[in-house]
């Protein structure tokens, strides 16, 4: 075990269709946030580590840009990415470096144009994020694809109904119409998701996510530097695990949940030295609908084959059993690639320091957990946050 890591400071863009920045200008949104939150400046941050995909952006190599306009030159040695897990992969960087001792504070920035190219492009990008010679290049298929295989297996061995999955997006769209911040900004009803276009069956347009443009940012400081600087509300890093599986997605052999994530929350459980009953606030990677019910069940949240009751049930909203994604999920609150995992860390954060407004879930032991993956179940990280 290394050094306690404590998050100190974070920042969130608004999602969306950002037109009006450059990624640079998109990054310090959440830069300048999250600096602002830690009451540290540029000269305090001896690591930066930039999360970007950067596939249907202009910009191909964004990290020494980022760092120039940021004022942080000198602070950025390397970029990282894991596919739709760039945020998180950006965060476990940044921990590391921290709880090794290499340095006392490091900053995790993930940021992603990703409408600068049309929708064909960027599927025909996405589809190439699992096996391109034997599954794209032969059978061109794309995430929406995958997560349809995904989700007619899981309907044909529990039942998992299509009304199930468009539960899940009336509730991400409830909770995104909440946040000033998210990608969408109106409700849905189960209606509206059953009727929308069919995309690969049974994933229909609403229960995809949007192609998001974004930035977050997280900081992450020793110990010792948390006692100097006498921050009054550290939210501290508990437990991690991370895992990959198969790209070749037929190997697999089994197609009703992710292996990575199963493995990841493992690993992330028994080095915080809980179970998934103690966890009262999480984001769960909802890319598409089917994703947020097999993470229930991956999660530990529920059984195998329960996730879709779950949901019926009301048991991941804001007041149940474990409030799940409740600043609007990838769903509505939107997906760039390289911010969503430590979006998901700003959300927890603010969830467990109680600054979470109208979206605040109730809590007694202050517990949360993020929950991104790459690809469809390519890699998978876990992180336990604790305040």
């Amino acid at each position: 075990m290394g050094k306690r890591v404590a998050i100190i400071g974070v920042g969130n863009s608004r999602f969306g269709k950002r037109d009006d920045v450059s990624i640079q200008e998109l990054a310090w949104e959440s830069i300048k946030e999250a600096l602002n939150d830690s009451g540290l400046s540029q000269k305090d941050i001896g690591l930066v580590v930039v999360g970007s995909t950067a596939y249907r952006g202009v910009e191909l190599y964004p990290a020494p840009i980022v760092a120039e306009y940021s004022g942080l030159t000198g602070k950025v040695p390397l970029r990282v990415e894991a596919m739709c897990a760039t945020g998180l992969a950006a965060a476990l960087t940044a921990y590391t470096a921290v709880s090794s001792g290499l340095v006392d504070v490091a900053m995790a920035i993930g940021v992603d144009k990703m409408t600068e190219v049309d929708t064909s492009t960027s599927l025909a990008i996405g589809g190439r994020g699992g096996n391109y010679q034997w599954e794209y290049h032969f059978y061109g298929t794309t995430f929406p694809t995958y997560y349809a295989l995904y989700a007619t297996r899981h309907m044909a061995v529990y039942g998992t109904t299509e009304e199930q999955m468009a539960l899940v997006a009336v509730k991400a769209h409830k909770y995104g119409s909440m946040n000033p911040k998210a990608h969408f900004q109106k409700p849905v009803t189960v209606e509206e998701v059953l009727k929308s276009r069919v995309i690969s069956w049974p994933i229909k347009l609403l229960d995809s996510c949007p192609i998001s443009d974004g930035s977050a940012t997280a900081i992450f400081a020793s110990e010792e530097k948390v006692k100097e600087l006498k921050i009054e509300n550290p939210v501290w890093i508990t437990g991690v695990g991370y895992a990959n599986d198969y790209a070749y997605v037929a190997k697999r052999g089994e197609w009703t949940g992710f292996k990575a994530t199963q493995l990841a929350a493992k690993q992330a459980y028994e080095m915080a030295k809980i179970t998934p009953n103690d966890v009262e606030v999480a984001t769960v990677h909802d890319a598409f609908t089917i994703a947020e019910i097999m993470g229930y069940e991956d999660l530990g949240f529920t059984e195998k084959g329960k996730g879709g009751k779950f949901i019926e049930e009301g048991q991941s909203e804001r007041g149940g059993k474990v409030g799940v994604n409740l600043f609007g999920g990838l769903k509505a609150k939107g997906h760039p690639l390289g911010a969503t995992g430590l979006s998901m860390i700003y959300e927890i954060t603010k969830q467990l320091r109680d600054e979470a407004g109208n979206l605040q879930h109730p809590l007694k032991k202050y517990i949360g957990l993020v929950h991104n993956v790459g690809g469809t179940g390519h890699f998978a990280y876990v992180m336990i946050l604790r305040r």
